[in-house]
């Protein structure tokens, strides 16, 4: 399972084998464990139920935690919610919470898409990073990281867990190991990122390193990886010391750069006259979605490729329109 818990209440037994199946389908759970740990915690300590839930104890268990955000409420609350139609699969009597009920969803935070003159800038204020007893490499790191963020569109958590034989030097490729849903893919470096993946290696070799060691180093040792946590605070830190900043005035986040990989292979699709929807595929499985309804979902819908994908169809039908829109009243 996705963390240790140990579960007591009349659900604990439901609560384990439920958990046991999303894990085998491919899902991590951490979040949806912590959730139905704490809501077993809850029976056991205030309401034995016989079997299942009752709306009069589901009320009492949300308010345990009404100071929370309505984010985090309504997560726990739809997590609760799966495991009771789980459990009304053998139990059609079982009580099913009515979501209308939920606190609002909270509105997703349009993703920043990062320009190309944000990208060299970050990538000039990387090389003049200066290094640290922990990071005899960071001017190195950093210059890579961007690189591999923006060209492969990895997540951040994807990067930090590679080893230098992740890398095949001859095929040109990244090898991401066990990543979201449990997936592994080859991940094609584009010309600069295998430049830059060269130079880095060049520099990496000045450190101990066998085949298993990090790719991107954290210590003089050679040995230690950085924790996603660490890396990002990095990351953020070269945002503002490039001084690149969202629309609103606040940082980036990483995941931002992985969104703009997104945005700009798009871009350069619609550009060269590209079927976007049958390469869209293979953009899916680039970037490792489970579907390529994941990579549909958000893309098209962002401001830049609208703008592109209009003036596309200005630049193919607008003659048409023109003469269509000159051609005088109702027949």
């Amino acid at each position: 399972m996705s963390r240790s818990h140990s579960f007591a209440s009349v659900l604990g037994s439901t609560i384990t084998s439920y958990l046991s199946l999303k894990n085998a389908l491919g899902r991590r759970f951490a979040g949806e464990t912590d959730a139905l740990a704490h809501l077993d915690r809850f029976l056991v300590e205030q309401h034995p139920e016989p079997s299942c839930l009752t709306p009069d104890s589901f009320a009492a268990w949300t308010l345990t935690f009404a100071h929370l955000t309505p984010t985090v409420r309504r997560f726990r609350m739809r997590v609760v919610r799966n495991l009771c139609l789980y459990l009304r699969r053998s139990d059609a009597d079982c009580f099913v919470p009515d979501p209308s009920g939920f606190p609002a969803p909270h509105a997703p935070r349009a993703p920043h898409i990062f320009t190309e003159d944000q990208i060299v800038q970050l990538l000039r204020v990387a090389a003049k990073l200066q290094p640290r007893s922990t990071s005899p490499l960071r001017a190195d790191v950093y210059r890579l990281a961007v690189v591999l963020l923006y060209t492969a569109g990895l997540r951040r958590g994807e990067l930090v867990r590679l080893v230098l034989s992740d890398y095949d030097v001859a095929e040109r490729t990244l090898l991401v190991r066990a990543s979201k849903f449990h997936k592994s893919r080859l991940v094609a470096l584009s010309q600069d990122g295998v430049h830059e993946m060269d130079r880095y290696l060049r520099a990496r070799r000045r450190l101990p390193h066998d085949a298993h060691a990090p790719l991107l180093v954290n210590r003089s040792g050679g040995q230690r990886a950085y924790s996603g946590e660490s890396f990002g605070q990095g990351m953020r830190s070269l945002f503002r010391c490039a001084n690149v900043r969202t629309a609103r005035g606040h940082l980036p986040r990483v995941h931002d750069l992985r969104h703009t990989h997104a945005v700009h292979v798009l871009l350069r699709w619609y550009r060269a006259g590209v079927d976007v929807q049958v390469k869209l595929p293979a953009l899916a499985t680039a970037m490792g979605h489970i579907s390529i309804a994941s990579t549909a979902y958000y893309l098209p819908l962002l401001e830049p490729i609208a703008e592109e994908a209009s003036a596309r169809f200005a630049r193919h039908c607008g003659d048409v329109l023109a003469a269509d829109s000159g051609g005088g009243g109702a027949q």
